[in-house]
């Protein structure tokens, strides 16, 4: 009967335990729940994830060239374009041809629309250190630079437009990982015209 007792007990043990994290993970989840319901933490790894698969380390973060291709550098990750590294040569002809040409870490690109310089995403003031998140939100889902209505549009490779639909929750993940990241003092240069390039 010892046994009985011991082994239900643990059965109700181990129920109650996924039974309650069945909650939390719909929860977190759940479109009706509250943003201010939800962890911090959960907030932050489910921004974190988001920034991962949407690929935003792939433009915005410098990298070196290790054994197997290029390798985020840390400290510098969603940085943006290193403010100190000379700006490259492009090939004028085939961006005169409509071809569009990458820096070799991606964080710069030339087109026909000129260069475009990937912006700094840590929460530093050379980034979006003094963003809101209604900026944030209006950057990624509108295409408009600082998220400001006056600024003029963002640039290719930026693929705003991908934004378009995504669910606020979701930005609100993205814009909180950024927010809670290592600041890095970057100030990005300005976009090029084509008539600087071609």
């Amino acid at each position: 009967m010892k046994i009985n007792i011991s082994i239900a007990t643990a059965g109700f043990l181990l129920f109650s335990l996924l039974n309650a994290s069945c909650k939390n993970n719909a929860k977190a989840n759940d479109p009706t729940t509250k943003t201010e319901d939800v962890p911090i933490e959960t907030v932050v790894a489910q921004g974190k994830y988001l920034v991962g698969i949407l690929g935003c380390n792939d433009c915005h973060s410098p990298k070196k060239m290790g054994p197997n291709g290029p390798e985020i550098i840390p400290e510098l990750m969603l940085s943006g374009y290193p403010a100190d590294r000379p700006v490259v040569t492009f090939d004028n002809i085939l961006i005169q041809q409509g071809f569009g040409i990458f820096y070799p870490d991606l964080t710069a690109a030339a087109g026909p629309w000129g260069v475009s310089f990937a912006g700094n995403l840590t929460p530093d003031d050379t980034g979006i250190g003094n963003w809101t998140e209604g900026q944030f939100k209006k950057a990624l889902k509108e295409g408009k630079y600082k998220g400001l209505d006056n600024g003029r549009m963002l640039l290719p490779p930026m693929p705003w437009t991908n934004f378009a639909n995504i669910k606020d929750e979701d930005l609100h993940a993205i814009f909180t990982y950024l927010k809670s990241i290592p600041a890095v003092e970057n100030t990005c240069p300005p976009p090029l015209s084509p008539a600087k390039i071609i």
